[in-house]
């Protein structure tokens, strides 16, 4: 279950939030927060790594933050 919905994300939303991090004004911190809240709710997703923090997630599995 955990890697279909890893596979899931990659596939369907990351590209959504690169895109949308390269195309916005990321010179407002706003904007850099709120693309970055979708890909930690996204992580939270995978029960396993649920717990974890933030850039733990990340780094398990292997996933650049967006900033």
């Amino acid at each position: 279950m955990d890697k279909s919905i890893f596979l899931l994300y990659k596939a369907m939303v990351r590209p959504h939030l690169e895109y949308a991090n390269s195309v916005s004004c990321l010179f407002k911190k706003w904007d850099i927060e709120n693309i970055e809240k979708v890909q930690k709710k996204g992580t939270k997703l995978i029960i396993s790594l649920k717990k974890l923090p933030y850039l733990e997630r990340l780094r398990q599995l292997k996933l650049p933050t967006l900033k």
